[in-house]
């Protein structure tokens, strides 16, 4: 035996110029090995350690079946390993389920990634709308959250139920907070918004014809995600999940009133003046100086339904009247004290 030691040796006595028979006494080995070695090529192989060796592909009962198994995948690159186990075992394949699955993840064909194309908005063009559902001592509660696509400037109310009652409700606060109306408003599959889209079998989007007037009466385009696609409407996904934890997280809420009163103030004081990661300014500042002005006019009123009735108004709290003791007295007292009046 002998390793890249005697072959370095080897090489070495060679460039030193010395004979056969001088290099083979060197070795201890006898010229005919030392002969064999020449005529093999040993004195030319890589002695890097750390180079990798070339090993030899072992024969396996699948090799005779790569071929196939590659033909299929490169014309319907989704056949699952189970159909391809069958086709090859018809074609006398006699392996194992497991080998034949190992071999077709490293050919199967990788689609190409959908670029991920960032859609900025114009100013006052877009708005995007979403509900996120949010589970607290007291109840459940529904997040509408409206987020300008421009500015990324924040609305966000809680509503005990989600109808098409509050979202129109809470679309005109949110209007009204923000001054003016976006062009267009950008929903997920919202049924109190659209009835049904028939858009990946080539229909069109139905939306539904109450929202489709509380929509012209503010003067703005309905817009609809498509099913499964949930990064069309990313503006408005993010700051659902910024609300969970950076709001929502951590705090300790009384009721109701101690929810809102703690979210007008975040909104105000934290999530709408804060340096916006994509933008990389504040949405508060942003929208100010460059979005509010080309927002539309808000509506001379607020939109009335001829189907669906208003919500009603919430009472006024009724004043505690505190009890005031009467002293109770027969009429004839009156009668006795009139006579001795006179």
């Amino acid at each position: 035996m002998y390793g890249s030691d005697t072959l370095v040796l080897l090489r070495h006595y060679l460039d030193r110029g010395l004979s056969k028979a001088a290099i083979a006494r060197e070795l201890g080995v006898s010229r005919r090995v030392l002969y064999h070695w020449l005529a093999t090529g040993q004195v030319d192989r890589d002695l890097d350690p750390a180079a990798p060796r070339e090993r030899r592909a072992r024969p396996t009962k699948l090799g005779p079946y790569e071929a196939l198994v590659r033909l299929r995948l490169a014309q319907y690159p989704a056949l699952s390993a189970v159909r391809l186990l069958a086709e090859v075992r018809a074609a006398g394949y006699a392996g194992s389920y497991t080998q034949l699955k190992s071999f077709i993840a490293t050919v199967r064909p990788r689609p190409e990634p959908e670029p991920l194309v960032r859609f900025e908005t114009a100013p006052g063009e877009q708005a995007q709308v979403d509900f996120a559902t949010v589970t607290l001592p007291w109840g459940r509660r529904y997040a509408l959250v409206v987020v300008l696509g421009y500015s990324r400037l924040l609305y966000v109310e809680f509503v005990a139920r989600q109808t098409a009652v509050t979202l129109w409700c809470g679309l005109e606060r949110a209007f009204a907070a923000f001054g003016g109306v976006p062009r267009e408003l950008l929903f997920d599959q919202l049924k109190s918004v659209i009835v049904e889209d028939q858009r990946p079998t080539g229909g069109r989007l139905l939306e539904n014809p109450e929202f489709g007037r509380f929509a012209a009466h503010w003067g703005f385009r309905i817009r609809a995600c498509r099913p499964y696609r949930a990064r069309t409407k990313g503006k408005v996904e993010r700051p659902i999940r910024y609300l969970r934890e950076n709001f929502l997280y951590g705090r300790t809420f009384l009721g109701d009133a101690d929810l809102h009163d703690q979210l007008r103030r975040w909104l105000a004081e934290v999530a709408n003046v804060r340096r916006h990661g994509t933008t990389g300014e504040a949405p508060r500042l942003r929208f100010t100086r460059d979005e509010q002005a080309l927002l539309q006019p808000l509506a001379a009123r607020p939109y009335r339904s001829l189907l669906i009735p208003a919500a009603a108004p919430a009472a006024a709290p009724r004043l505690a009247v505190p009890r005031v003791a009467v002293e109770r007295r027969a009429l004839t007292s009156y009668t006795a004290l009139v006579g001795e009046v006179a």
